[in-house]
């Protein structure tokens, strides 16, 4: 038990460290890109999107690839070659003389895998049935002060340049790739491993080869929605409040610290005690409906202050993703935990696929200057009849789940 306990804290430290990286870049780069592209700030969301697009294209591909190797080559050593991509990336993105150079970089990262398929599949290997809600929920307390810290980090050094926040995320990307070295043990016995299979390692084969797992299809297509719905925020956030509440880095920053301060809780806290009591498929249930509130209360927020009290709604919601991936990740076998993870990526990857460049679009349509309707909210809108569409998928399917 003490091992589990220390390997689950080597790899919250992994993802927490990798979270704050990417949460360092996020107030800066609507700025960037429009600085790159020399164009408005309808133009630049579109550019966004499509940066976004790049990195989850090449994850989709990828991520099943990463999975498969890890499960027959182990965890540390796939994670390890993620961690490394990552810094090679913002390195990319330190230096990016134009927006070509942008789509490099995100495309490198994509290609890696980042480390969030190899760090759920670790995760699952070292939690018991009834603990991995509670383990996976400490993915998103990473996430949650990743989120505290590093749009913190990057509203602040963005005073000394759009570039800094790049640099700072290059250097702890790497310094987490040595502490991975020197630290980080293997989760997966040799025992349990298995072959790698490309007829597996691909999108669509993945997919084939789970179907024997109904409850799995009908969750992961569920997920597919609430991973694009979930880009009016990821990928829009910025863009919206500079032009709504005319928001500078700093304050986007800020915004997305409150972001993380109420990720935290909600993973780290209120998850151990919701769904030990009410269960996993009432906790799914809860937190799609609660995600249908917060984008609604988003699109109509009068005011910055409102803004941020909506972001309370929208982080409850969280409490149905941990036990989403547990249900999904029971259904599987110990030595497939990697590929399943894998899917879950892919589809988070084909999420934004789809999600970032729908977002760019809504939102540039509705606030541009050609059309009669003004209404920067309405990617929020659309987010919320795709999860109101989840909801009842989930609902359909959890009736068939024992």
């Amino acid at each position: 038990m003490t091992t589990k306990k220390s390997t689950l804290g080597f790899i919250f430290i992994t993802i927490l460290i990798d979270c704050i990286g990417f949460g360092i870049i996020i107030p800066v780069m609507p700025n960037l890109v429009r600085q790159l592209s020399g164009k408005s700030l309808a133009v630049a969301s579109e550019y966004g999107g499509l940066l976004l697009v790049a990195y989850a294209v090449a994850q989709f591909v990828f991520s099943p690839i990463v999975g498969g190797l890890s499960d027959k080559f182990g965890r540390r050593p796939i994670l390890l070659i993620s961690l490394l991509g990552l810094g090679i990336d913002y390195i990319l993105l330190s230096f990016a003389p134009t927006i070509a150079w942008l789509f490099v970089g995100r495309i490198i990262a994509g290609i890696t895998g980042a480390s969030f398929t190899t760090a759920m599949a670790y995760i699952a290997d070292i939690s018991t049935p009834e603990k991995k809600a509670q383990n996976f929920g400490m993915v998103g307390v990473a996430f949650g002060i990743g989120f505290i810290i590093g749009p913190m980090i990057g509203g602040l050094c963005s005073h000394f340049g759009l570039r800094v926040p790049f640099m700072v995320a290059a250097g702890l990307a790497l310094l987490n790739w040595l502490y991975g070295y020197f630290i980080l043990p293997e989760s997966l016995a040799k025992e349990k491993r298995r072959e790698f299979s490309w007829k597996r390692a691909n999108p669509v084969g993945s997919l084939v080869s789970v179907s024997k797992y109904p409850t799995i299809i009908g969750l992961v297509f569920a997920l597919l929605l609430l991973y694009i719905a979930s880009h009016s925020v990821q990928s829009n956030w910025g863009y919206y409040v500079i032009e709504k509440f005319k928001w500078n880095e700093a304050m986007i920053g800020y915004s997305l610290t409150v972001v993380g301060i109420a990720v935290a809780i909600v993973q780290g806290g209120l998850i151990r005690i919701v769904i030990p009591k009410i269960g996993n498929k009432k906790a799914i249930i809860l937190g799609m409906s609660l995600y249908i509130i917060g984008f609604s209360c988003f699109a109509f927020a009068p005011n910055g202050l409102m803004m941020m009290i909506f972001i309370l709604p929208y982080c409850l919601a969280g409490i149905g993703n941990p036990a989403m991936q547990t249900i999904i990740s029971n259904q599987v076998p110990d030595n497939a935990q990697g590929e399943i993870q894998g899917i879950l990526t892919s589809m988070q990857s084909a999420g934004a696929i789809i999600g970032p460049f729908s977002m760019a679009y809504i939102f540039a349509y509705f606030i541009g200057n050609n059309h009669g309707i003004y209404f920067p909210g309405a990617p929020f809108i659309f987010s919320a009849l795709l999860t109101l569409v989840a909801l009842c998928i989930i609902v359909a399917t959890l009736r068939k789940h024992h």
